[in-house]
């Protein structure tokens, strides 16, 4: 393994922890920031997305609004990611009425933790940005179930028929 490569996470893994600025239910948020440890005791829903208010990631993020009734009830956290700005995720939240919490991960420190932060490429250019994916993290905080390169397209129905078939 070079310096430049992150080791993949796997699944059975403990997530590895963080704390980062946030908007979002008092519930998760403490003064102005989520810190994932303190979530043990609850399965966490971990979606890094690209970009706030882009077609694929308010497509993703608006089925996890439409699902977090359902996850709320099993006791779920949702925990949207990107780079974009506090800011930003504010505007993005109140436009499409996102009920979960967004993570504002401007220095991608989560991202690189997670090992979604990667070389991308679009009309032939290559740039460094954020990589579609999911983690399941049950309340032990073990990752049990990870979505590479995820399509929004019924994305948030898979996680929660997930959350159900193990029983979380």
């Amino acid at each position: 393994m070079t310096t430049n490569e992150v080791q993949e996470l796997r699944e059975g893994q403990p997530a590895p922890d963080f704390t980062v600025p946030a908007i979002g239910p008092d519930t998760i948020v403490k003064n102005g920031q989520v810190h994932l440890a303190d979530l043990k005791g609850r399965v966490v829903v971990l979606y890094f997305y690209p970009k706030d208010d882009t077609p694929g990631c308010t497509a993703e993020a608006c089925a996890f609004r439409d699902a977090n009734q359902e996850m709320q009830q099993r006791g779920v956290a949702v925990l949207g990611v990107s780079t974009d700005s506090l800011a930003s995720h504010q505007k993005f939240a109140e436009k499409y009425g996102l009920p979960f919490t967004l993570l504002a991960d401007t220095d991608k420190v989560v991202a690189q933790a997670y090992n979604v932060y990667k070389e991308k490429s679009m009309f032939g250019k290559k740039y460094m940005g954020v990589e579609r994916a999911t983690f399941l993290i049950d309340k032990e905080g073990v990752i049990r179930k990870i979505w590479p390169k995820v399509k929004p397209d019924g994305h948030a129905a898979q996680v929660l028929q997930t959350i159900e078939a193990l029983n979380l």
